[in-house]
């Protein structure tokens, strides 16, 4: 159902300092007030991120992993869930998800488990999913992002949101709805595609800085190669967690925002729950604790099913894989572990590439420019390598002279 109500939004563009969207403030840009003012109701936003892992094939089978592939085209046995079948874990999606726990600061559980997590939906032949609940394979992690702040929006502000944990999961099929017919459809091609599903903590206060974090982990992941960023072809699903109170007060009831698949359509949809939200409490209501769509075409938010009653996922060891080991280094491996065979976490963090807070510093430094310069130079796709190349020619020109 959380499919049939996602809403596309149309692809734009990731200057995140072209993203505010409604008269609310960010703690960015405090605002005076009066003394004897009431304490305003303030917004507090949590993520869930959901990043496709780039790999030639699925979590736990060797289908292919391509966009826009014919209908149920690269659909294994065990994607369609066929008895007998069994999952073979997938080495590279193991490695990217430590890459990415690394990139961000997080500790990296030598010992992960997986787990069933049960629900049904139509596109989930096996009717459960396999995920991370008891013991994810990184937790504890920050993620520093930036944004434009000031009179003139013109001064790089530095926050931080901690990242809860990273859990590797698998991803269902689609269902396409044909209404005329009264039908709906199954295409299995993204059933069993490894995801990492990165939690991030209620550090937040509006869409502009949620807007601005999933804005920095895009450009992280794609550094890294861990995942294609491309959330326009569903490579990155963001759900947010809305909810006001005011401050020195327990947080309020949440509403969770699902499946948003653009930079700008998280800003507006988090300032227009937000403001929803104060409005519903203002009247003397009560905010629902429910599941909601946002609709690019209106600019709203719309319920899709409460959860005041608790789903009972019935979470259970998975038992048909052992308990995920990563070791430290080559000295830590059993004796007759291979280790080409082993993922070994000193190996991958030699291989970790500059990040872009490193390549802002850097072009800071290297070339002179404002530190808002940069901030745009790495944000905006190519950029960097423009500037990179006009330097580099600009001095050879004068080396010929």
């Amino acid at each position: 159902m959380n499919k049939q109500m996602s809403m596309l939004c149309p692809k734009a563009s990731h200057v995140i300092r072209r993203i505010s969207t409604s008269s609310l403030r960010c703690d960015s840009q405090p605002q005076p007030r009066a003394k004897s003012a009431p304490q305003q109701l303030v917004g507090v936003v949590g993520l869930e991120v959901h990043a496709q892992i780039n790999s030639n094939t699925k979590l736990f089978s060797g289908s292919s992993v391509r966009f826009s592939a014919p209908p149920n085209s690269l659909v294994s046995f065990f994607d369609a869930s066929l008895p007998g079948t069994l999952p073979v874990l997938n080495k590279r999606c193991v490695e990217a998800a430590v890459m990415t726990g690394l990139a961000l600061n997080c500790t990296i559980n030598r010992k992960s488990l997986f787990d069933r997590k049960h629900y049904f939906y139509a596109d989930l032949p096996s009717g459960y999913q396999i995920t991370q609940q008891r013991q994810p394979i990184a937790v504890d992690g920050t993620l520093t992002y930036s944004l434009l702040g000031g009179k003139k929006r013109s001064q790089v502000i530095r926050k931080t949101v901690n990242i809860k944990q990273i859990q590797l999961e698998q991803d269902s099929g689609k269902s396409l709805h044909d209404d005329l017919r009264s039908q709906t459809l199954i295409d299995l091609n993204r059933a069993g595609v490894g995801l990492m599903e990165l939690v991030m903590e209620p550090d937040m206060s509006c869409g502009e800085e949620a807007a601005a974090a999933v804005r920095e982990l895009q450009l992280i992941l794609q550094a890294l190669g861990t995942c294609q960023g491309n959330m326009s072809e569903g490579q990155m699903r963001v759900d947010a967690n809305v909810s006001v109170h005011k401050p020195g007060e327990p947080l309020g009831i949440r509403a969770e925002v699902k499946n948003i698949n653009s930079v700008r359509c998280l800003a507006r949809a988090i300032d227009y729950e937000i403001q929803r939200q104060i409005e519903v409490l203002q009247r003397g209501q009560t905010v629902q604790n429910e599941t909601r769509a946002y609709d690019s075409k209106s600019g709203e938010t719309i319920p899709m099913r409460d959860k005041e009653g608790l789903q009972d996922y019935r979470f259970m060891p998975e038992p048909n894989l052992p308990p995920l080991i990563v070791y430290e280094d080559n000295a830590s491996l059993p004796t007759g572990i291979d280790a080409c065979q082993a993922v070994v976490v000193h190996k991958i963090r030699e291989g970790l590439p500059e990040l872009p807070g490193v390549k802002r510093d850097r072009l800071v430094q290297t070339y002179g420019i404002l530190p808002e310069h940069s901030f745009t130079l790495v944000n905006e796709d190519g950029l960097s390598g423009v500037l990179r190349g006009g330097v580099e020619g600009d001095q050879e020109r004068i080396q010929g002279r």
